[in-house]
Formats: structure tokens, sequence, C-alpha cells
């Protein structure tokens, strides 16, 4: 069995992984994203895949929004990974692209290589 990483990213970026939970079930892990944040899905929080990006207008925001999302995490048996956060961060690379405050880039060296 293989341990499956989820990101969390968002003014910063975490990483969070859960034990003995099989590659090939993606789908599952999708429809259990889904499910845990279906209520602030596109409000404060955007999931790709294992890829979950926490945004927020203010720091105060920010502090209360990442609370949530790692308490919903905790209640679901997924774990922080400790080494791979970053909090409070004006900008972030996501899918390929920079994102920030009131902006979305493509990502230069990404440009470059096509």
């Amino acid at each position: 069995m293989s341990q499956k990483q989820l990101v969390l990213q968002g003014m910063g970026r975490l990483n969070f992984f859960y034990a003995i939970w099989p590659n090939q079930c993606t789908c599952h892990f999708c429809t259990l994203m889904n499910q845990v944040f279906h209520d602030v899905l596109d409000k404060f929080v955007v999931i790709y895949l294992d890829d979950i990006m926490v945004y927020s207008s203010t720091l105060e925001d920010h502090e209360k929004h990442l609370q949530l999302v790692l308490q919903r995490l905790r209640d679901n048996q997924l774990f922080v990974k400790r080494e791979k956060c970053e909090f409070a961060q004006t900008q972030i690379q996501f899918l390929g692209h920079l994102v920030g405050q009131g902006y979305v880039r493509m990502d230069g060296e990404k440009v470059k290589a096509i």
C-alpha cells in the first residue's frame, strides 16, 4: 500500500497525507473531499484532485478558514505532513498558475516550456 498526498494551499501551502489509501482510488478520494468540503467549496476552498487551495481576503479570515479546513481533515482521519507546510503567503503556485491577491497568471516557467 502507498500513501497519497493531499496538498492544501492558500496564502500558504500545506501537505496532508493519509495512510493506506491506494493510488488507484483517486475517484473515491475526490468524492470524499467533495463530501467533506461541500458547503465551503468556491467560498474559500478550491479542490482539484489532491490539491486544496484555501483563499481569504484577510489574515484573520484565513486563520479561521484554515482552522475549519484542518479540523474537517482531522475529523476524517487526514493528517498534516508538517515539513511541507507554508502559511500566510501572498502568492502561491497552483495548477501551473501563479495566484496572488487580485490576480491569476500563467507560471512563466511553464510558458517557456511550451
